[in-house]
């Protein structure tokens, strides 16, 4: 009996780990299948197995690919895996070694539409720095969107009624389907060289695909190289689109953003009467101001006026002359007085006024006489009394002891 080689559990599970490594076909490869049994384990790797109807495989995603994951992986879900099939050599078993996981259907669109928000974010496309502000009175609007359907006839019937003097510019786009990105793009490009002072991009509501082309990265660069002010208005109020975060301005319909590029024209009109008025009130009240404020000044150039710095200086002599006057009177009066009273005084006092009260005033040879020495016995003198003269002679002169 020939004795044959046997071989090790572990040399023939790493003998299959080879085989499946060197096949180039379970390398990077796509599977699509349904999740079930998902733990997320401490370490921060997820297992899972991906199931179909017949069969069912292992997986895991080391925690080094999880900020790959952009949604959270639970039970049920249908889901695209990227990863490379291969054997874990101690349990002998092979499994999906997931790189990144995707979200089959409309979550390969929600996947692509994160990836592509996340870059032109970081580009800057988003940034609130290039928002323009809506003009408040808009005398033209262009409009991209489908000719026809509910959309278009809101917009035009809001936009007449709130201003009926607004000029309407539509380009007939496509909004859904081939060729619609194009289209859209070609039209925000039109009506920007058209001279409008605002565009509506929109359309009414449907389901991600009908919008996708709202979140296309040609539509969104249009928006964004676009010179004049536009707002976004696709689908209803929960549909947001790549388009919604690049304009200036985000309508969460059609018909909200007709209210928003058309102003109310009668209460326009109101508020300009409003202000008019106020105007005009504050004019009067400035032109007062002024006018009180002119006064004020025209007094203090007046009064800095040579002619009135003479009238000033001559006011002033005359009051000074008045008073001056008045201090001479009052003085010569005072002095008046002073002098009658000293002129009582002196009277009094005078020798020809005592011949009143019976005095005589005696001279010889014309001389006062008020000695005995001035005369001697026979010498003749002169005797004045109140009424006249007497001469007479000294008969006999006695000298007081």
């Amino acid at each position: 009996m020939i004795e044959k080689k046997a071989y090790s559990v572990s040399q023939i599970n790493k003998y299959i780990k080879g085989i499946f490594t060197r096949d180039y076909a379970l390398n990077h490869i796509y599977i699509k299948g349904e999740v079930s049994n998902c733990k997320y384990h401490s370490s921060g790797h997820i297992y899972f197995t991906l199931k179909d109807s017949k069969s069912q495989l292992l997986c895991v995603m080391f925690a080094g690919n999880r900020d790959k994951l952009l949604f959270e992986l639970s039970e049920g879900q249908n889901v695209i895996v990227l990863g490379t099939i291969n054997v874990y050599e101690r349990d002998g078993k092979y499994q999906l070694y997931a790189e990144e996981i995707l979200l089959d259907g409309i979550g390969i669109l929600y996947q692509r539409l994160e990836k592509l928000k996340q870059d032109l974010s970081e580009e800057g496309l988003f940034s609130e720095m290039y928002k323009r502000q809506i003009p408040m009175y808009c005398g033209t609007i262009g409009i991209v969107t489908a000719p026809t359907g509910a959309a278009v006839q809101d917009m035009i019937q809001i936009s007449h009624r709130r201003n009926p003097y607004v000029q309407l510019i539509l380009y007939p786009a496509l909004v859904q389907g081939n060729g619609a990105k194009e289209s859209i793009v070609k039209g925000i490009k039109t009506l920007d060289h058209a001279g409008c002072d605002v565009i509506i991009v929109g359309r009414g509501g449907g389901s991600l695909e009908d919008l996708w082309a709202f979140n296309e990265e040609e539509v969104v660069r249009a928006i964004f190289d676009c010179e004049t002010p536009i707002i976004s208005a696709v689908g209803h109020e929960t549909d947001t689109m790549l388009s919604d975060y690049v304009a200036d301005l985000r309508a969460p319909t059609p018909s909200a953003a007709a209210e928003l590029a058309n102003i109310d024209i009668r209460s326009f009109f109101y508020t300009l009467e409003e202000q008019k008025l106020r105007l005009y009130r504050k004019m009067e009240d400035k032109i007062e101001q002024e006018r009180s404020r002119i006064s004020l000044l025209s007094l203090q150039l007046s009064r800095l006026s040579p002619q009135y710095q003479l009238q000033e200086r001559k006011q002033s002599l005359d009051d000074k002359k008045e008073q001056l006057f008045k201090f001479m009177m009052e003085k010569i009066k005072e002095r008046r007085q002073c002098l009658e009273l000293f002129s009582e005084r002196l009277h009094a006092k005078m020798p020809l006024e005592r011949l009143h009260n019976g005095y005589a005033y005696v001279t010889v040879e014309e001389k006062p006489l008020s000695t005995i020495e001035q005369t001697k016995e026979g010498n003749e003198i002169t005797i004045i009394v109140r009424d006249g003269e007497i001469k007479a002679k000294i008969t006999k002169v006695t000298k007081k002891i």
